[in-house]
């Protein structure tokens, strides 16, 4: 079978997909291990008969709902190719827009302070977050943050997403960035330590925030992403809150994070177009000042951040 007959039967059993071409482009890219061009201009090229055995067994699960990301096991994500698993949530587009503004306001900051920054992504999952950001930062031309790496607290309360984080971060990062990586598992800010004063200059997190009654929705249609990292209507133990508007989990994220900030020092949330805007009501409540609302790539409000 040749690469654009594999396509051309595999639109049709995808019917039920959104994106069926797109699909099979991106499965056949992962088989191939070549890009979109190479297979646009190859279409007459003979699968062999392992690589045919993997294409109709991963278009079976495709058929069952499970996202493309899982079956191929990898999602890019600000141009880095990120190992996922169904223990993480798959890393979507427009949380590009949470590393392009937190590096922004650490790019600023260093240029006044001049200082070692120290960071924590809480509700780290797959680490795409985190990981990027260190990346365009020790890449970016003109700072001096090249040379004065910032240190990393990764967060999660799910050991198996953790165990993908560190294996992203050893796939992604330099010796030298890896070490300024810690890995820590805990129930927000619950194993961080009892600290009076604030020890991190920016708390970054795209933290569960999904309405109960929507992840339930969402996930009916087979997708598999692990509830865990989207349903926001959960207590501090971990059961429903009763709510019904994903911002239980936010509600005792943003209090915490404010005491484990320096003076000066920012938290930046993902959250959805929904209830941005009572996040940030949450954020002034507890303290914060300087408030802000961000958009993402199709307009809508996707990130909140306050100043201690």
């Amino acid at each position: 079978m040749t690469l654009w007959q594999f396509k051309q039967t595999a639109i049709k059993k995808l019917s039920g997909s959104p994106s069926p071409a797109l699909d099979a482009d991106v499965l056949l890219q992962h088989v191939l291990q070549k890009d979109k061009t190479f297979i646009l201009f190859n279409r007459d090229l003979e699968l062999n008969a392992e690589q045919e055995t993997w294409l109709w067994n991963a278009i079976e699960k495709r058929c069952t709902g499970l996202p493309v990301a899982y079956i191929t096991g990898t999602k890019e994500f600000f141009g880095y190719s990120f190992n996922v698993t169904p223990d993480v949530l798959i890393p979507k587009p427009d949380t590009e827009v949470l590393v392009e503004n937190a590096a922004d306001w650490i790019i600023d900051s260093y240029g006044a302070h001049k200082k070692i920054f120290n960071i924590c992504d809480m509700c780290t999952g797959s680490g795409c977050v985190g990981i990027s950001l260190m990346k365009f930062l020790s890449e970016t031309d003109g700072t001096i943050l090249q040379e004065h790496l910032p240190g990393f607290t990764m967060c999660d309360i799910s050991s198996a997403a953790l165990a993908v984080a560190k294996e992203n971060a050893d796939n992604l990062l330099s010796k030298e960035q890896r070490q300024k990586f810690s890995f820590v598992q805990t129930n927000l800010f619950e194993n961080l330590g009892n600290t009076k004063a604030g020890i991190y200059d920016i708390i970054i997190s795209n933290p569960p925030y999904v309405p109960a009654k929507e992840t339930t929705e969402l996930l009916q249609d087979g997708r598999n992403e692990p509830r865990l990292a989207l349903d926001g209507d959960v207590t501090i133990d971990g059961k429903p809150s009763g709510t019904n508007d994903g911002l239980a989990l936010i509600r005792n994220l943003i209090p915490q994070a404010y005491r484990f900030l320096i003076p000066g020092g920012m938290l930046i949330l993902e959250t959805g177009e929904y209830n941005a805007e009572a996040a940030e009501t949450i954020m002034k409540e507890k303290g914060f000042k300087d408030t802000r609302l961000y958009y993402d790539l199709e307009g809508q409000l996707r990130n909140v951040s306050g100043i201690k």
